[in-house]
């Protein structure tokens, strides 16, 4: 009788398996923690790249030179984002700053509605050696709730804002003029 008591403890056909199933809820959501939050970041950057190279436009005068001044700021800021950020998705202002200078930024702060959409001020470009501040933002919506829950320490929101601020003085520019 102890016999096949021992014979039946030794057997491990189904060990594999229910360690498999300890192991594997763990391993599949660090998996697919890290690999959301460094989507998270990656967009961030993304962002951060789009409005810089968007404001270098504006900086050189490309934009205010241009047909469509705002169109040719979003074209730019679309072609460098949109691998990674769908372009409908990002919020924009483009604001010169009435006393022209970079310490002036700080008397813009953005205002927000009830649902967390940038409420934008008019987009002005303004001209030759103004200082202009470029502003974008882009609400990242997590795959996953719990990752959400983590990084904004709110368990009712899985979402999370990146905003950049750039701002930049306009070149001296006079294209076309003798």
């Amino acid at each position: 009788m102890f016999r096949h008591f021992h014979s039946w403890r030794r057997k491990e056909d189904g060990a594999a398996a229910v360690e498999f199933a300890l192991i594997a809820m763990p391993f599949f959501l660090m998996l697919v923690g890290t690999v959301e939050v460094s989507m998270f970041f990656a967009s961030g950057s993304v962002l951060e790249g789009g409005a810089a190279a968007a404001s270098r436009l504006l900086r050189t005068g490309q934009v205010q030179l241009s047909g469509d001044p705002e169109d040719t700021f979003r074209t730019a800021l679309c072609d460098h984002v949109r691998t990674m950020i769908p372009c409908d998705r990002i919020q924009y202002e483009v604001i010169r700053l009435d006393d022209n200078t970079f310490a002036g930024a700080e008397n813009y702060e953005p205002e927000f509605d009830e649902d967390g959409n940038l409420i934008p001020s008019p987009f002005t470009t303004g001209n030759s050696n103004d200082v202009i501040m470029v502003r974008a933002v882009y609400r990242y919506e997590f795959l996953t709730p719990f990752i959400g829950s983590l990084i904004t320490r709110d368990l009712g929101r899985s979402w999370s804002m990146h905003t950049t601020l750039s701002v930049v003085k306009a070149e001296p520019y006079n294209f076309g003029e003798d």
